[in-house]
């Protein structure tokens, strides 16, 4: 796989090559770094940004530290509330079954060399992803966002679980240590669904128009599953604290 393949995004359209060189980075140096991902739960480029972020995270220790805060974003933002049939979507959407299935394989390409499995022929549905988006914000306030967007991919891609069914969502998150009985409560309720819209509007008006989309400081700094190592060189000097 090429590098320009393994540095692919995500848009509405479908995924393409990234541009590694659109970003600037952030001005000012420093030694703790906020990062955010602009990500979707259906995205399959983020779960492999996701590994590779964690392997450039890693590699910047003990120069630099980084939190990393996941915010929403849709690759379907007219997709229907109970989703629908994957293949009849995504052959209508790529022009070919054929196509769609090509596209699959490159990603689970990439993920292989990531240590990341994804099984196509288990995913049926293409789900919405605004309830997903809230139960990754409820877990942001109580520490467990990581856990549970990874839980969120591994269940999409790996075992072919609907993410936009309650019932999937409420198995998730309760599996990564959050109360089931507060997450059926949210969403039965229209609870975080202004604050997800709100950091969706966001993501339009700076300009993110693929994911995943890697900010520090709530600047953008780059797009796309770029390899771990340009990640890093990129998050150290956004920091300051560049390897001589």
């Amino acid at each position: 796989m090429s590098d320009v393949l393994e540095g692919a995004v995500c848009g509405c359209d479908g995924c393409a090559p990234a541009a590694l060189g659109h970003f600037g980075p952030a001005s000012g140096a420093k030694a703790t770094l906020a990062v955010e991902v602009i990500s979707d739960a259906i995205c399959p480029w983020c779960w492999v940004a996701k590994r590779r972020l964690e392997s450039a995270i890693a590699a910047l220790a003990p120069d630099v530290t980084a939190s990393v805060t996941w915010r929403p974003f849709e690759l379907n933002p007219e997709m229907p509330k109970a989703g629908v049939e994957r293949r009849a979507y995504r052959s209508a959407k790529f022009g070919s079954w054929q196509h769609s299935l090509a596209l699959d394989a490159q990603v689970a390409a990439a993920g292989r060399s990531e240590g990341l499995m994804f099984n196509h022929d288990k995913m049926e549905r293409t789900p919405n992803t605004v309830d997903a988006h809230r139960l990754i914000r409820l877990a942001g306030q109580q520490g467990k966002q990581d856990v549970v967007v990874e839980g969120l991919f591994a269940a999409y891609f790996n075992e072919g679980r609907d993410v936009g069914d309650p019932t999937v969502l409420a198995e998730i998150g309760a599996s990564a240590g959050l109360d089931r009985a507060e997450i059926v409560a949210m969403l039965a309720s229209d609870d975080g669904l202004a604050e997800v819209r709100s950091e969706l509007q966001r993501a339009v008006n700076l300009h993110v128009s693929s994911v995943p989309t890697v900010l520090v400081d709530g600047v953008p700094l780059f797009s796309g599953a770029i390899r771990a190592d340009l990640m890093e060189a990129k998050l150290r000097k956004a920091a300051g604290h560049v390897r001589s």
